[in-house]
């Protein structure tokens, strides 16, 4: 794996403006606004964000590769365009990092793995393809846990406290906006991969609808869990990136083939009348007492603005354990299955030992497990659409803050306890195995300063209601978004 230290920019914009805060502290819908009305220039954009990089990547480790050449000739050409009348849209000159599980022609994708040094695609990643078109200007590519094979990223550190874990396995691409190292960047879910260092990093993070976002040029975990999806800063700039990914492509066989919609126009509506689902059981069991509290503050604060809070019994939820289990081990030992054989020393032990459990694995058990899910599935429909009738499910993210980097365990109120990495995808998984859209977002920190995360998961397709209810919490209560200190 190479990391590319950026250069100190040459680069002098045709046009500037005095900013307080800097340039790589705003948020995307803040830039693209400047930028639409030359008060800001790409360049200058991505000159702020390089020297972001340059004064606090050493300590973050966010970043595999730092892309800073390319990206300041992209701003430049991006410049160059809106300049020139041809402004394509929110994204144009925005910086953006992408996770090296996502391809882009010419740049490595190591997927943080020894098995994949000197690999290096020759085209784009469809969702890579949609940012070019945008005018989205790469500054490289963040760290996973491993083939994304874990939930903690141990290379990269936590944005507000480098002792504790940024939480996995978009660790990278999570640490890096909540440090001001991306604007914006890309992640993948599995079973919480996007919204598990959302939360811990204090910064929104999207898992869209399972088909909405394609996954064509993407490394796979589980090909039928997986998920592409945005990490911002507020909830309006991930409506903003959602809006240019989504989309049929027929070179990944779930995208979904449906008309493009506008993801931003419930943005700023009211959300009276809406019905958000409270559960009263398993998402708030063996639960931090800081996270329950900050959470079901949250949701009070969503009914202070008009929605209604509605108690509900999440169904199935005694069989999410082993069937997220029963699908992610059979299915990333079926993708790893050649080069495990071949170079097993290659892997790091903790992703080898589960990808040659993984051959143990009975095609019965595989089989159950599919059978469960659509049960599941089918039981959750019921849930949004049934007697109660509910829009969104708002629950914690995870069940607790950041980790320690030397943490295994925690220990819960009822004197139990359960691995990290157990403890972290236990929420976040269900709406990987409904293929559901789940939105996590900043609801506080807790005592030693740590951030607490929200998900509000919806029913299929409905992501524009999840950025609704959202955007009208964070417009109530977090109206800035906050940058962890350097």
């Amino acid at each position: 794996m190479t990391h590319t230290p950026s250069p100190t920019p040459t680069s002098t914009p045709t046009y500037t403006s005095s900013l307080t805060p800097l340039p790589h502290h705003l948020s995307l819908t803040e830039t693209a606004r400047l930028i639409e009305d030359r008060a800001l220039s790409p360049v200058a954009l991505t000159t702020s964000v390089l020297d972001r990089i340059a004064a606090v990547e050493e300590k973050a480790g966010a970043y595999v590769t730092v892309t800073a050449e390319a990206a300041l000739d992209s701003a430049a050409e991006a410049e160059r365009e809106i300049a020139a009348g041809r402004h394509r849209g929110p994204l144009h000159g925005i910086p953006v990092a992408l996770k090296d599980l996502i391809d882009v022609a010419g740049v490595p994708t190591t997927a943080s793995s020894r098995v994949r040094d000197g690999h290096t695609p020759d085209a784009d990643a469809a969702v890579t393809e949609r940012l070019r078109a945008a005018g989205a200007v790469l500054t490289g590519k963040t760290h996973t846990h491993e083939f994304a094979y874990g939930l903690t990223t141990p290379q990269t550190r936590n944005a507000w406290s480098p002792e504790h874990v940024a939480g996995g396995s978009s660790g990278g691409s999570a640490a890096a906006v909540a440090a001001g190292t991306a604007t914006f960047a890309l992640g993948t879910d599995t079973g919480g991969s996007i919204r598990v260092p959302a939360a811990l990093n204090h910064v929104v993070g999207l898992k869209p609808t399972y088909g909405l976002i394609s996954r064509h040029g993407v490394t796979s975990l589980s090909w039928s869990l997986d998920h592409v999806g945005p990490i911002t800063r507020t909830v309006g700039d991930a409506a903003l990136v959602l809006q240019a990914l989504a989309g049929h492509d027929p070179r990944d066989p779930a995208s979904l083939d449906r008309p493009h919609e506008d993801y931003t126009r419930a943005l700023g509506e009211p959300v009276t009348g809406l019905r958000v689902g409270v559960p009263v059981n398993y998402y708030f069991d063996r639960v931090q007492p800081q996270v329950a509290a900050a959470v079901r503050a949250a949701v009070d604060a969503l009914t202070a603005l008009g929605a209604t809070a509605v108690p509900v019994h999440v169904p199935m939820t005694e069989y999410v354990h082993a069937v997220q289990w029963g699908h992610m081990v059979p299915e990333a030992t079926a993708y790893h299955q050649d080069t495990l054989r071949a170079v097993p020393d290659l892997y790091s032990d903790d992703v080898r030992m589960l990808l040659e459990a993984g051959e143990f694995f009975p095609a019965t058990d595989y089989i159950r497990a599919q059978r469960t899910r659509t049960l599941m599935h089918r039981s959750w429909l019921q849930l949004f659409d049934g007697i109660d009738h509910i829009d969104v499910l708002a629950a914690p993210t995870v069940p607790a803050t950041a980790a320690r980097t030397d943490q295994t365990t925690f220990t819960w109120p009822d004197g139990s306890t359960e691995s990290v990495s157990d403890a972290y995808v236990r929420l976040s998984a269900p709406a990987n195995l409904t293929g559901f859209p789940a939105l996590s977002l900043p609801v506080g920190f807790d005592d030693q300063g740590l951030p607490i995360g929200m998900q509000l998961i919806g029913r299929p397709l409905a992501e524009a209601t999840l950025l609704q209810l959202g955007h009208a919490y964070e417009t109530a209560h977090r109206p800035v978004p906050q940058i962890a200190p350097a």
